[in-house]
């Protein structure tokens, strides 16, 4: 692919999510155009305020309601999929993702607990949620991977993505168990467990976004490393990757994308997967390009799914999870059969 040819696929692609984007935002119960939403932003950065022509009560709903929403699932989504794209890299498995390993699961387990049991750390402050969301993704995936090592010494990749499914599965059961156990708190840990972006707010995305920043910063910078790692371990010790560093450092950074994700928005699962395998088909597999395309492509993957969560039965609201489950599960099969057709 030429360097011309591979310039105009990241514009053209850049375009096409700016443009889902600004429908995300524009779209809704109340219609906001181009004009009153471009009024709004520039009053709001430049600290003039409402501008003139402008409803306050447009204002209010475009800046403090629909904007954060569709900016943290633009941000959400970005983080899931460069997770995606790192673990699939490292486990060699086109199936491979945060949400099959269990990383998803988990971290909703460890944000749930917060929210029954009240547990609050002074130090942490506002931070208790993703933190508990990153450590309880880190002990699943953690665990994954012992287990399957465990069973199997070689310590396959099919192995490994089958033991993270049946985790996922047994921490979704303890889910359910807490559900029934705590009716106060069932509503919202049903919501949970189904993922949302209502009532999203700039705080969440002010979190949000130095976590994407560091997270897709610290994978670029190993994007050589995740390049070889991608042949298999032998491979890369033989062109002298510490592969076991390498693998501990990118499950922290996965964790943490995932975790936090998952401690604000609920249990999102399939655009680990789907976004990272349509940037592979347009760009090639150098994660110097996979990973900020997953981030973009992902974000907007996310953003159409939350749009039209809020948007098909309008004024009720579909579980985002339900809308990226409706997507992701056929081209999960897709992905899985195409994989056993080539290896035979």
């Amino acid at each position: 692919m030429t360097k011309r040819g591979t310039g105009l696929k990241i514009a053209i692609s850049a375009v096409l999510c700016l443009f889902i984007l600004l429908l995300a935002i524009r779209q809704g119960s109340v219609y906001i155009s181009l004009k009153d939403l471009f009024g709004i932003i520039g009053g709001h950065i430049t600290g003039r305020g409402t501008p003139d022509g402008i409803e306050p009560m447009l204002d209010s709903i475009f800046w403090t309601i629909r904007m954060p929403r569709a900016l943290m699932a633009f941000m959400v989504g970005g983080a899931l999929s460069i997770s995606g794209a790192c673990m699939q890299a490292l486990l060699q498995n086109p199936l491979a993702s945060s949400y099959t390993l269990g990383v998803s699961s988990g971290a909703s387990l460890g944000a749930a607990l917060v929210i029954i049991l009240e547990i609050s750390i002074p130090v942490l402050a506002g931070f208790m949620l993703p933190f508990a969301g990153f450590v309880f993704g880190l002990i699943t995936v953690v665990g994954a991977l012992m287990l399957a090592s465990a069973i199997d010494r070689s310590v396959s990749n099919t192995t490994v993505v089958l033991i993270g499914m049946i985790l996922s599965l047994f921490v979704n059961g303890i889910m359910n168990f807490l559900s029934s156990l705590y009716s106060d708190n069932s509503k919202q840990l049903h919501l949970w467990m189904m993922g949302s972006f209502s009532a999203r707010s700039w705080t969440h995305c002010a979190i949000m976004l130095p976590v994407c920043i560091v997270g897709l910063i610290f994978l670029m910078l190993m994007s050589r490393k995740l390049d070889i790692m991608s042949f298999g371990d032998l491979q890369a010790q033989a062109m002298g990757v510490d592969s076991k560093k390498t693998k501990i450092i990118s499950i922290l950074i996965c964790a943490l994308l995932t975790g936090v994700s998952v401690a604000f928005t609920g249990v999102i699962g399939f655009v680990d997967l789907a976004a990272p395998h349509v940037v592979r088909k347009i760009f090639g597999p150098s994660h110097k390009l996979v990973l900020p395309m997953s981030f973009i492509y992902g974000g907007a993957f996310m953003a159409l799914c939350d749009l039209i969560s809020r948007t098909l039965l309008s004024p009720r609201e579909i579980p985002v999870g339900a809308v990226t489950a409706l997507i992701g599960a056929p081209f999960f099969a897709y992905v899985f059969f195409a994989s056993r057709r080539k290896r035979a």
